[in-house]
């Protein structure tokens, strides 16, 4: 898979990138991550990528045309199947999205910042919108990272134990039900009996009863 980044602040990806799954993944060649930095892309000499919003409204605003040149210039030589803008009003991410979109071969993600970006770029650049949640941030950069480490851990061959991620919260659903290890019994705290049967069945029943529960507590929306 092949993670285009577009971002006037390439720096901040340099540690998230060096660590854990992520870097496995590269490490493992499962994904390749280019990062383009937008003052690259234009023509300002002083490298300038934002001006003040028409209308009068507070902010600067990211331009179209060094945008429009960076996308251009990845599409050289790249099918690009999404180009995804980290937006706070947009589709929020969730499990389902995240197990579509890993299963694409490139897409490109914008990181805006300041005040947004030009509207033209999201009517006419733009593919998808994803939101982390309905806040604002100060750039699209961690939203950028919390997309593609949902991602990258569901590539095959990417997590150690592949079964791993069909467990996890949402997959079914459901949120996940509760874990246990050693040791058994902690300052009197125990873990449930159940889980040391032996009996598949019986703990398979234990932890759909569990994470069912557990949904209807916690995310009650799923039910």
């Amino acid at each position: 898979m092949r993670i285009d980044i577009i971002t006037c602040f390439p720096e901040m990806f340099s540690s998230f990138f060096s660590y854990s799954i992520v870097r496995r993944a590269i490490n493992s060649k499962k994904i390749n991550i280019n990062i383009h930095n937008l003052r690259d892309y234009t023509l300002d000499k002083h490298k300038k990528i934002d001006d003040y919003a028409y209308g009068g409204s507070p902010g600067l605003v990211m331009m179209i045309e060094p945008i429009d040149r960076c996308i251009a210039a990845i599409k050289v030589d790249n099918d690009c199947q999404e180009v995804i803008y980290m937006a706070p009003d947009g589709e929020i991410l969730t499990q389902s999205l995240s197990n579509e979109l890993s299963l694409k071969d490139n897409i490109i993600i914008l990181c805006g910042h300041y005040k947004g970006v030009d509207e033209r770029v999201r009517t006419n650049l733009v593919t998808r919108e994803v939101s982390i949640g309905d806040y604002v941030l100060s750039g699209g950069e961690i939203p950028a990272c919390v997309l593609i480490d949902s991602i990258v851990r569901l590539i095959p061959g990417v997590l150690s134990n592949e079964v791993s991620a069909l467990d996890d919260s949402f997959q079914d659903g459901f949120v996940a039900p509760p874990v246990y290890t050693r040791p058994r019994e902690y300052k009197g705290m125990q873990v449930p009996d159940v889980l040391l049967s032996g009996d598949k069945k019986k703990i398979d029943k234990w932890l759909f009863e569990q994470s069912v529960e557990r949904t209807k507590k916690r995310r009650p929306s799923l039910i």
